[in-house]
């Protein structure tokens, strides 16, 4: 299992389980020069930058049985610059020139050329012109983690700038050493904008939601079907997709390795991939934009929003889909050249995650909503509404008064909605946003253990329950597709007050498989 590895040659040479992307990796060489693609962190990215290094430098051993063994010309090598900021943490500007110094006398070095130029423009211009002249051969420029350093600033958007102004210098090279340049690919988890970054870099091919590179990182479903066979016996398949298929850049839909390889290994399902990194500022964003969670398994953007990333000008969306926290769902053009995106969570994995990270910004305390989550379980398979009324309640009393005093979130419109939906989403089980608004209605299916639960949530002015949530389930007919199902569907309307900043109404309706009429109509106080 090549857990961690990120050495193609390594990978190969120790016989482990490979999904082949060298074919994919010389239709991308054949049509073009100049590349970016970004993927969320633990993609394969590393790996892919490997694999173009190996194929440059014409390792032919290494690509026996592969698809590149008879497409390549390997009696041809090109000279090869790899810029690697993955290491470490660089804190300003003084230490990412320093860096990039270290990383150009390291590719000087190994490509046997000595660079006089002092300043970093000129010495990396002087590398790549030396390299061509020694080797004979184009340059080959590979930049992994492109924006690392100003990623790992972000909270001080001072440092962040001074990282961003020192990038743009180094790539900034690229454009005037055209002439010495075969193949460039920059890539990383971001998208910074080419004005901000990537300035007077024309020719530089954004592929990142190209649809014929959507594999291009990633295990597809028949990777994991074929190279990963062996593997699946003892493993529910589709709770693999459930929990960590379903990433998606406009084509074929990938699992993160990282999240298949651990689950391979563990033969548990876990959060693997979303406990290797809190996201703790994308959470502070989301919380001080007073984002309304259920909007984000059905969020609609234009390209422009999903690529405007850069210091200070964040937009929630753009964060949450470049960090791999969103994903495609559907791409639709409803007039020429009017693109719409329609975004949502990958997987179970992610949407669980997610909002368990979230419910503390909303004010819920970690430990007591860990609890009511565990019992809220139990409450589901049971179908006890008295119960779940009781947990619901504890839920919102939870909060601390001096949240409300002291958060903006407090006075959010969607906050009541976002807290039930977000720990409902937490469960990892199979939740629907039918219908989602900012102004604190919430329309949600549920379907566990057999039976569905169809949830509506008002946000009243005052504390006395009006019966208008179930009202709405009833009279605009939200379980009719659901009646021949043979399941047992529960009705729930939910209502809240706001000075009483709780449940002041619970109605349920359980309706038989089939039927009509309800089985039972117990209402909560």
């Amino acid at each position: 299992m090549p857990l961690g590895i990120q050495s193609f040659a390594k990978l190969r040479k120790e016989e482990c389980y490979y999904v082949d992307k060298s074919g994919l990796a010389i239709d991308l060489i054949e049509s073009g020069t100049y590349f970016f693609l970004s993927r969320p962190r633990r993609f394969g990215k590393s790996l892919l930058v490997d694999t173009f290094q190996e194929l440059f430098e014409a390792n032919a051993p290494l690509f026996k049985g592969l698809a590149a063994e008879h497409r390549w010309n390997w009696t041809q090598r090109h000279p090869v610059i790899r810029l690697d900021f993955s290491e470490g943490m660089l804190r300003g500007r003084a230490e990412l020139d320093e860096r990039i110094r270290d990383l150009l006398d390291d590719n000087a070095s190994a490509l046997g050329v000595q660079c006089q130029r002092q300043s970093i423009h000129g010495r990396f211009a002087e590398l790549i012109r030396q390299a061509h002249d020694r080797h004979g051969a184009t340059v080959v420029v590979l930049v992994d983690e492109y924006d690392k350093p100003i990623l790992d600033n972000l909270e001080t958007p001072a440092i962040a700038r001074e990282m961003r102004d020192g990038l743009r210098n180094l790539y900034s090279v690229l454009k005037s050493t055209d002439p010495h340049l075969k193949f460039v690919f920059l890539t990383g988890v971001s998208k910074f904008s080419k004005v901000s970054l990537f300035s007077g870099l024309n020719n530089l091919r954004d592929i990142t939601l190209d649809a014929r590179w959507s594999a291009l990182c990633g295990y597809t479903d028949d990777d994991v079907d074929t190279v990963f066979a062996p593997e699946l016996p003892g493993l529910n398949r589709e709770e693999i997709r459930r929990w960590y298929n379903g990433y998606n850049w406009g084509g074929t839909s990938v699992y993160n390795p990282f999240d298949v390889l651990l689950l391979f290994d563990r033969r548990e399902f876990h959060p693997y991939w979303f406990e290797t990194g809190t996201p703790t500022f994308l959470v502070d964003l989301l919380a001080q934009s007073a984002f309304f969670t259920p909007d984000l398994d059905r969020l609609q953007a234009g390209l422009a929003l999903l690529s405007s990333f850069d210091v200070g000008h964040i937009a929630p969306e753009a964060l949450l889909f470049q960090a791999g926290y969103l994903t495609l769902r559907e791409v639709s053009q409803p007039a020429l050249g009017q693109w719409v995106y329609t975004l949502g969570y990958p997987n179970c994995e992610v949407a669980a995650s997610l909002n368990e990270a979230l419910l503390p910004s909303y004010g819920l305390p970690a430990r007591s909503s860990f609890e009511n989550r565990i019992r809220l379980i139990d409450v589901l398979r049971r179908a006890d509404f008295t119960a779940m009324a009781s947990l619901l309640r504890a839920l919102f009393a939870s909060i601390p008064n001096d949240w409300y005093r002291n958060n903006p979130l407090a006075g959010f419109e969607g906050h009541y909605a976002s807290v039930f939906y977000s720990h409902l989403a937490a469960l990892g089980l199979d939740l629907r946003v039918e219908e989602a608004t900012n102004h604190g209605r919430i329309d949600l299916t549920l379907r566990f253990a057999g039976q569905i639960f169809i949830f509506e949530f008002k946000v009243l002015d005052g504390d006395r329950p009006d019966g208008s949530a179930l009202a709405q389930i009833r009279d605009k007919g939200y379980a009719d597709k659901y009646r021949s199902h043979g399941e047992l569907v529960h009705l729930i309307g939910i209502e809240f007050g706001r000075v009483a900043r709780n449940l002041v109404g619970f109605e349920t309706e359980t309706l038989t498989p089939g039927a009509g009429m309800p089985l039972s109509a117990p209402a909560t106080p």
